[in-house]
């Protein structure tokens, strides 16, 4: 079990750096992909003595959610928007990737010295989960694209997901379908915003909005 889940950690890690030196929208959508795909797997790993059907469901629904469903949604509203790459971005790709490496280093830190009461889960997984909302938090603050703000929507909640799902293992199957319900929704509704502002402004650069200000 603890092998499994070190190497979806280290996936999880792998992805978050691919993500941050990627221009191109699909391929991004595609490593959050990935992601999504690898963090459907984990609860397998995480119980894998203890199978119970509500975990499998997790497991499906999760798959299902973040491995395709997202991606086809966000794969639709890059073709309506029709931009292919995230373009002079706030923080270039190579000097993303340097801070990324150094995030990683700290969460490394942070999370050796942090415990987690009862928890009994590998080393890596809450300095990874920490890194991965790091990860999502810097790609919202630091691309101009909309789309590209949503993908780090989904890397923030991809790594919340990890630190819940290994770390706090009793979490009740209603509050788990909740929180994948309400990133569902979010998607959805950034999905449609997406479309409208493409729509009206031919584009979805969000600093360029800043001019509607006033």
């Amino acid at each position: 079990m603890s092998l499994l889940i070190e190497s979806a950690m280290v996936l999880l890690v792998l992805t978050n750096l691919t993500l941050l030196g990627l221009s191109r929208l699909r391929s991004c959508i595609r490593v959050v992909a990935v992601q999504g795909i690898v963090l459907g797997l984990l609860p397998l790993a995480a119980h894998a003595d203890d199978l119970a059907p509500r975990i499998i469901l997790l497991a499906g629904g999760t798959v299902a959610l973040k491995g395709f469903v997202f991606p086809w949604m966000l794969l639709r509203a890059l073709r309506v928007a029709n931009v292919r790459h995230e373009v002079e971005p706030i923080v270039g790709y190579t000097l993303s990737i340097v801070i990324g490496i150094a995030g990683f280093g700290m969460s490394l830190w942070v999370g050796s010295r942090l415990t987690i009461p009862g928890a009994a889960a590998p080393p890596l997984v809450l300095p990874v989960a920490l890194f991965t909302i790091l990860v999502g938090l810097f790609v919202i603050v630091s691309r101009r694209k909309a789309l590209t703000q949503v993908l780090g929507y989904l890397v923030l909640e991809n790594g919340m997901y990890a630190f819940g799902i290994v770390l706090v293992g009793e979490i009740p199957m209603l509050v788990e379908l909740g929180v994948l319900l309400d990133v569902f929704v979010a998607v959805l509704v950034m999905g449609i915003a997406i479309y409208h502002i493409s729509r009206e402004y031919d584009h979805i650069d969000v600093d360029e909005l800043d001019a509607l200000r006033g």
